[in-house]
């Protein structure tokens, strides 16, 4: 159970002190995990690239209690995902980091990172629904879950290169200098710090595997492509990572950049906020791709131009360990939300034909064809690969296997999901249960690279579960 749903019920959780050498860090205890919640990992001014700090433990002291995410504006997945960011407080400073680990940790122990998803407008690492308490107190390893910029602030460039201006990043010309991919630099920031400081609060530093899903796995394959990453990750798992939509995506990125125009240097976050919606607008149009807008850009740092992000790839896949996974109906998601689609779908006999048709055209589109070309291209190149199918589903669920439908059963806080019509009718209830050997599975790749069995099932008022297979 997490501090927030233990608040709900009027108990507040023990605070104990962990003691690290940068000094004493307070943590939430609750069920033999302490999670040290809100710890600063870099400082950024708006629009400029992050700059790491040591671990302070006054930096999050006094957020113990408190989810700290991006600004942004209200995601239209929130019914789908049980209004995730209920209660967060919104703020510019958000690069912070929430450690989470056994309370009796003794020796240094598997790390695993975790990178949310949320098409890169969305979400925070350390909200109730991504609570890794459960793969802490089941499997004895350290999770770390990193929060970063998002939206406008993050992933949208004005189109002028650094080394053209004459400005340093971030300083203002008539208005504000935006260089690209600072959200894909601050997750490089948080993975460097790991590697750091980790060691300090009882991690293995030489056993660390970053997990991501969505735009989360999207920016974490953006890693392994970027300058000056080499080595930064070895073992890797890309969970529903879209990569049938990154490419061809100049002529999007520049109708939105000319859609923002020139941001004033003293805009307030919610004149921000409006421009964002105002970019994506701009955005729409351009089919799937149009679902997730905001995104890196190629050709601008830390990213080779697109043509050469396949070889970047291929330089970086020895010594990889990697698990690529998706699941069988991924576009439900979506799809099941529009309601010219809900009706059709239920159309007694020809419903279910086009529901098939249309999502596993649409889920091969975006998700799994390119993400096995993704495995085969590393796994020819000399990474480790394995491939993972996921359709598991809640009995009766109207969405079925779905994208996100694996994170309630990984990240199993019952209360956060509780709501998530992703799960409907029944599948909140039996998270813990039901996701215990997937849990397991994850940790197991954590440990050795590999999973070694073919099937890994759900229960407990679930069905389904996931297929695992080699790619040579």
């Amino acid at each position: 159970m997490t501090d927030l749903s233990a608040r709900a019920q009027d108990r507040l959780p023990d605070l104990a002190n962990v003691e690290t050498p940068w000094g004493a860090f307070l943590a939430v205890e609750d069920d033999g995990v302490q999670r040290i919640r809100n710890i600063r990992y870099a400082r950024a001014a708006r629009f400029a690239p992050a700059e790491a700090v040591d671990p302070d433990p006054a930096s999050s002291a006094d957020l113990q209690f408190t989810t700290i995410a991006c600004p942004q504006p209200p995601s239209p997945s929130a019914a789908v995902l049980g209004e995730p960011l209920e209660g967060a407080t919104f703020d510019e400073d958000c690069l912070r980091v929430t450690i989470t680990r056994p309370a009796d940790l003794d020796g240094p122990v598997p790390v695993m990172v975790w990178i949310h998803g949320g098409a890169h407008v969305s979400n925070a690492g350390d909200l109730p629904g991504f609570d890794p308490s459960a793969l802490a107190r089941e499997h004895g390893v350290l999770v770390v879950a990193p929060t970063f910029r998002l939206g406008l602030l993050g992933f949208i460039g004005d189109g002028t290169p650094d080394t053209a201006t004459g400005r340093a990043p971030g300083g203002a010309v008539g208005g504000t200098h935006r260089p690209a991919n600072l959200g894909l630099l601050d997750v490089i920031t948080a993975l460097r710090w790991v590697r750091e400081h980790i060691a300090g609060f009882g991690g293995d530093p030489e056993q660390v595997t970053v997990f991501g899903q969505s735009s989360g796995a999207d920016a974490l394959a953006h890693v392994l492509a970027a300058d000056g990453t080499d080595g930064l990750i070895t073992r890797v798992v890309l969970q529903s990572a879209p990569f049938g939509i990154r490419t061809d995506r100049d002529e999007m990125q520049a109708k939105m950049r000319a859609a923002i125009g020139e941001i004033p240097a003293d805009a307030t976050t919610d004149e921000l906020g409006a421009l964002q919606l105002v970019a994506k607008q701009a955005g729409s149009g351009f089919g799937l791709r149009s679902s997730m807008a905001f995104g890196t850009e190629y050709g601008r740092a830390p990213l080779p131009v697109e043509a050469d992000i396949p070889a970047a790839w291929i330089r970086r896949a020895p010594g990889l360990e990697v698990l690529v996974t998706w699941t069988t109906e991924e576009t439900m998601f979506y799809l099941g939300t529009v309601p010219r689609l809900e009706r059709l779908f239920r159309v007694p006999l020809i419903g279910a034909l086009a529901r098939r048709v249309v999502v596993n055209a649409t889920t091969r589109s975006v998700y799994s064809r390119d993400g096995r070309r993704f495995a085969k291209l590393l796994a020819q190149a000399g990474a480790s690969v394995q491939v993972g199918v996921f359709d598991g589903r809640p009995d009766g669920s109207p969405l079925g296997a779905a994208h996100a439908i694996e994170l309630p059963l990984l990240f199993p806080n019952e209360a956060a999901w509780s709501r998530a019509a992703l799960l409907d009718p029944d599948g909140a209830g039996t998270l813990v249960e039901a996701g215990a050997a997937l849990r397991s599975a994850w940790v197991e790749f954590a440990r050795t690279g590999r999973i070694a069995e073919q099937r890994i099932p759900v229960g407990a008022g679930w069905r389904g579960g996931l297929r695992v297979e080699d790619i040579a």
